[in-house]
């Protein structure tokens, strides 16, 4: 659709191909390879003497983030879409965004010419994604089993449709025009339920005045209670031209998006919807301003409390940019080396930090992976590009495991961390090494025994001594660990008892099982010292030795964590849902209808951390890529049996 528009309005000679690689947007080298949109892409061109700029957002969900962060700065949507009851689901997560945000909004419905439904039935099946009425603005000419045109159904008129040319006004005759008047009146009757005139008329049988029937249209779309619909071919450029007019004439502008967002004041106001970090041109913040007006050098606050000075100001085409002297209110523009500014500030020209007009939540993580420099000299580099590349996509997150020293990269999905990683090795020449993340097992133990511990080491001049006797015994779940003392006559002096609790600490970093251990008490009971050999670092070695002795005679317990999975998904693959949850060992605690969304289902269940690691990859296949979840850390269980000893036998070569 992008390209069509571009190419109808003369930005570009000839509307590019993905599959071809000659597309003007999704031009990344990522968006190339993997012949899908995987990042916004912005254009701007002019039509009938108005400039408009072009956000085209991702279709995935994967990469749902760059549309989230960019939509509250759009002055009105266009959703393109298919007649497919398989593409519901997306269809309705994508309305739903842009409902709760007010945002006036298209739908187009594209590849007409190979539908093989009715507009009506598709009209119908389109309709239980979409809270508000789905308004019919056309319907096909056929010709024989070929869509020839359309009729305008405010306009009054039919055109033909001429490849990548204007269409031709034509004539309707016989049954084109009786289903022309047919489906006027059922638009009519839509736009009635919000216009008490036009509901008179109706009845009355007057023909409602052409002028009024268009200012309806604009009037109810952009209070939010009709969407309109509109369809063509976007690779034949069909439908194109009467798409662009219903935005000329029915969209609002930058002054009604500034007051839904609250932008006013004599200062001029912006909001940074992206953030790009190029090769050799450093930063640029993609920024829609509301309010006022922006030059090139000014000093901005953000509503993040941070500051800058904008160094270029750019207008943005797909890969190419164009500097300016200024931004003024309804440009989208790029706004250069604001290195504190981040995706989702408010930026101003006032003397101090703006109240931040919207607020973009990042959608929780479901699929990890952890990551090291192929080239150990590397590792700084990997940190560096790791931040650039949060900056850009918000919706990654970067977690530093600090028991197995691990580097976890979370996102949305498989292609969404593949992608990652190639940016990470094209943009920023950095290689990694990827494996799944460690699960946090941890062991226990059932049995209480006293251990002595003893180190005793001579090697000429002082020599080292330290003697202990514990008591180790099990603690109820979640107490951690405790230590206490119970030292009598001075057996061991009071200044090296610190240091047996150190080393008794030390013990528990590794179980016998290979794990943490936790939820153990120890308690020094007695022990023995030297005058001259003993040390903090005896007794902390002796006090290690000890508890790591006596740990495979306390009957030790592997644990497992165990999460709360909350999952949403459409209702007709809720059984598939319960089939995947039973084979990865979920206990379903139950499911209900998800709330404010009519045709899907939540479904709840406690599952073990190791079964949800690829979840989401099953989960989306099952639910045509529109199913997701959530999940909160519950418990520790006790895993024995065979699912123990595959555990402990897995993780031992890796340990090693």
């Amino acid at each position: 659709m992008l390209e069509a528009i571009l190419a109808r309005t003369g930005a570009i000679p000839r509307a590019g191909s993905v599959d071809a690689g000659t597309s003007f947007g999704d031009a990344s080298p990522e968006a190339r390879h993997h012949k899908m949109g995987v990042g916004l892409s912005a254009a701007t061109t002019s039509f009938m003497d108005d400039t408009y700029t072009f956000i085209d957002c991702p279709g995935s969900v994967e990469f749902a983030h760059d549309m989230r962060a960019a939509l509250p700065a759009v002055d009105a949507a266009v959703v393109v879409c298919e007649a497919d009851e398989r593409k519901l689901p997306q269809l309705q997560i994508i309305l739903r965004e842009l409902e709760d945000l007010g945002i006036p909004r298209f739908l187009f419905l594209n590849k007409i010419d190979k539908a093989a439904t009715a507009t009506r039935d598709a009209l119908s099946i389109l309709q239980p994604a979409s809270r508000i009425p789905l308004v019919l603005r056309q319907i096909p000419i056929w010709n024989d089993d070929l869509i020839a045109g359309y009729v305008d159904l405010a306009l009054e008129r039919a055109f033909v449709y001429r490849e990548h040319k204007a269409s031709e006004v034509i004539e309707l005759a016989g049954g084109d025009l009786d289903r022309g008047k047919e489906a006027r009146f059922s638009m009519l009757e839509k736009l009635a339920d919000h216009d008490d005139a036009l509901m008179e008329q109706l009845l009355e049988d007057v023909a409602p005045p052409r002028d009024a029937v268009f200012d309806d249209l604009a009037r109810e779309l952009r209070e939010g209670v009709i969407c309109p619909v509109l369809l063509g071919s976007a690779l034949r450029e069909n439908g194109v031209m009467r798409l662009l007019k219903a935005l000329r004439h029915e969209a609002p502008d930058v002054t009604e998006t500034a007051a839904r967002l609250g932008a006013s004041g004599p200062d001029a106001q912006a909001y940074v919807f992206k953030t790009n970090h190029l090769q050799h041109g450093g930063k640029l913040s993609l920024a829609r301003v509301l309010h006022g007006q922006f030059e090139d050098g000014d000093f901005v606050h953000a509503s993040s409390g941070e500051a800058g000075k904008i160094s270029g100001i750019h207008a943005v085409t797909g890969g190419h940019d164009t500097k300016r002297p200024l931004a003024a209110a309804g440009d989208m523009v790029a706004l250069g080396k604001l290195d504190a500014i981040k995706t989702g500030d408010t930026l101003s020209t006032g003397k101090t930090a703006p109240a931040a007009l919207v607020q973009v939540l990042a959608t929780p993580p479901v699929l990890a992976m952890a990551l090291s420099a192929a080239d150990r000299k590397d590792d700084v580099k990997l940190g560096q590009a790791l931040l650039r590349l949060n900056e850009e996509d918000p919706s990654l997150t970067v977690i530093h495991n600090s028991r197995t020293h691990d580097i976890v990269l979370w996102g949305q999905g498989e292609m969404h961390l593949r992608v990652a990683l190639e940016r990470l090795q094209d943009r920023f020449g950095v290689t990694v090494k990827s494996h799944p993340p460690a699960i946090g097992y941890q062991e226990t133990i059932r049995k209480s025994i006293t251990q002595r511990g003893r180190h005793k080491k001579q090697s000429g001049g002082h020599g080292q001594f330290g003697d202990v006797v514990l008591e180790i015994g099990p603690l109820p779940r979640n107490s951690g660990f405790s230590f206490t003392e119970k030292v009598v006559g001075g057996a061991v002096p009071r200044n090296y008892i610190p240091a047996v609790e150190e080393g008794a600490a030390d013990a528990l970093l590794r179980g016998p099982l290979g794990f943490p251990v936790v939820d153990v008490q120890v308690t020094l009971i007695d022990g023995s010292f030297h005058t001259v050999d003993s040390s903090d670092m005896a007794f902390r070695t002796a006090g290690r030795i000890g508890v790591a002795e006596a740990l495979p005679q306390c009957q030790p317990v592997l644990l497992e964590p165990i999460h709360t999975v909350e999952i949403v998904c459409p209702t007709e693959a809720t059984a598939k849902v319960n089939a995947i949850l039973s084979g990865r060992r979920g206990q379903i605690l139950g499911f209900d209808t998800r709330d404010g969304w009519p045709g899907w289902d939540t479904v709840r269940a406690m599952m073990p951390e190791a079964e949800i690691g690829d979840l989401i990859v099953e989960l989306r296949s099952a639910t045509a890529g529109t199913g997701s979840f959530t999940r909160t850390f519950d418990h520790m269980a006790e895993v024995t049996g065979r699912a123990a000893e595959q555990i402990i036998a897995a993780h031992r070569p890796a340990a090693a």
